[in-house]
């Protein structure tokens, strides 16, 4: 397949060696003319995923008409607060019944839009679908065995994707419950900001275990009002993607959340993680959401506070423990 890559970030990069690596024909656009030159003349994209080599034969280019025109698939992954101003750069140039895969994670504040929507509601012509799951671009690009989901409206859509993406490291489920495949990677970022924080307040194993698994209840019921399957936030998309993401160093939610443990503003911990912090675009909207839908989500509540409205996580931690009693199940 010819396939182009829009965006030039640790993600984009990592999934454009898997599908050059599978013998696809891969460009790779960016916005910033800089990186375009960085990765043509040193095959390496040494802001986000330094020590990983881009292969000779993935163009990489700056003009957008370019990369999507006569392409069979365009991977969607610039940052989410990005997509909708990408997508409306992409429109004029899309082909009808081209593939657009989106695997940015995140949720629009101003709309209360997943990524696919956004991607959707500006172009009108392509077949979308949403790939997700437990899958550090470190790891990715280094061919450590990884697995993940694909979503599409149609079945055919998904298994394109899903041939185009899977190799013998990289292996890939298909659903149609594109709702919760995107809700899950999303809300999952907000908690792991929290369990960031746990640990940077220095909290041990049985604090993180909690909000690892009280957080995929949040998800999990806010996910279900809105239409999404139970069994996809107990997949990769939900409870997969969501202990990855609060344990692992990789993790740009979880590295800042640990700073805003130690006492930084969110602002000062995405000035030095250095990269885009999902979950503090998404939590607003987050809890935006579960006000709509009249859904409980205490953890993503307290993480709101602390970020947006002066609380100390000092303050969020008895705030969430000495919450009025209940049970984890029906009687």
């Amino acid at each position: 397949m010819k396939v182009s890559v829009l965006g030039a970030g640790s993600w984009g990069t990592a999934l454009a060696i898997v599908l050059c690596e599978n013998g696809h024909d891969v460009t790779i656009w960016s916005i910033d003319k800089r990186e375009v030159e960085m990765i043509d003349e040193k095959r390496e994209q040494v802001d986000k995923l330094p020590g990983v080599m881009i292969p000779d034969r993935i163009a990489v280019t700056n003009d957008i008409e370019s990369s999507i025109k006569g392409r069979d698939m365009l991977v969607l992954a610039v940052p989410s607060i990005f997509i909708r101003s990408t997508a409306k750069m992409m429109a004029p140039y899309v082909e009808d019944g081209q593939i657009i895969v989106n695997v940015a994670k995140g949720i629009e504040e101003s709309t209360l839009m997943n990524m696919t929507d956004v991607i959707e509601d500006e172009i009108h012509n392509a077949k979308v679908g949403v790939l997700s799951g437990p899958s550090h671009a470190e790891e990715v690009s280094r061919k450590i065995p990884t697995t993940v989901v694909v979503g599409a409206h149609d079945k055919e859509t998904a298994e394109t994707i899903q041939d185009a993406f899977m190799n013998s490291v990289f292996r890939v489920y298909t659903s149609p419950d594109m709702v919760g495949i995107e809700l899950g990677g999303a809300l999952k970022n907000v908690i792991a900001l929290a369990a960031g924080v746990a640990d940077g307040l220095g909290f041990g194993d049985n604090a993180k275990a909690a909000l690892i698994t009280r957080g995929i209840a949040e998800i999990t019921r806010l996910g279900m009002a809105m239409g999404g399957r139970a069994e996809t936030f107990a997949g990769l998309s939900g409870i997969g993607d969501l202990i990855v993401t609060c344990t692992s160093t990789h993790s740009r939610n979880h590295s800042a959340g640990y700073l805003i443990g130690q006492g930084k503003t969110y602002q000062e911990a995405m000035d030095e993680v250095k990269m885009v912090v999902e979950g503090v675009h998404s939590a607003k909207a987050a809890l935006a959401l579960a006000k709509k839908y009249n859904v409980e989500v205490p953890i993503i509540e307290q993480i709101n506070l602390v970020l947006f409205e002066g609380a100390t996580v000092k303050e969020a931690v008895p705030s969430l423990l000495l919450r009025n009693r209940t049970s984890e199940c029906e009687w």
